[in-house]
């Protein structure tokens, strides 16, 4: 550590940071309250079905899966298997390294992703983008791309060659 002085922030940064905790903060619980209240899904449920349906054959590596919804993988592991019961996903091993498995989506995870979808569209919508302008929302866009720039680690590719490999 050093001695130097903090950069302690100014007026006008402490005032934007506090309103972006406050959004932090309110807008994930308002809409993981409307998606529970009206389809019986919690944000990182809804969050997991979209990962999944994003990728081909709607599967994905655990370890991926984790990394993009930004849990660790013992959190991951436990809404797997509570989403697992719920009949929302399945587990699929690797057979090509046995330490790795799949997050499938299954018919019944797919139904409750479609159902789900304008509920969660239109909550953003209400609680975020209509709030904006469209200047508001470059300029959000921008500001926030660079910061998740920074913030993301570098790219991490997992490819399968084909359908039987992982």
């Amino acid at each position: 550590m050093t001695d130097a002085e903090p950069r302690w922030l100014s007026d006008e940064d402490q005032h934007v940071w506090r309103q972006i905790i406050a959004v932090i903060n309110m807008l994930p619980a308002r809409l993981e309250r409307e998606l529970q209240r009206t389809h019986g899904l919690s944000l990182h449920d809804y969050q997991i079905l979209v990962q999944i349906s994003e990728h081909p054959r709607q599967e994905v590596r655990l370890s991926d899966l984790a990394e993009a919804t930004q849990q660790s993988k013992s959190r991951l592991s436990h809404q797997m298997t509570r989403m697992e019961n719920a009949g929302l996903v399945a587990r699929r091993n690797c057979p090509t390294d046995r330490r790795g498995a799949y997050a499938v989506l299954t018919e019944e995870g797919w139904d409750a992703l479609r159902a789900a979808a304008p509920t969660h569209v239109e909550s953003v919508r209400e609680h975020l983008m209509d709030v904006m302008t469209p200047a508001q929302k470059q300029v959000v866009g921008e500001a926030f791309g660079a910061v998740a720039a920074k913030l993301r680690p570098a790219a991490r590719a997992t490819v399968c060659p084909s359908t039987e490999e992982c």
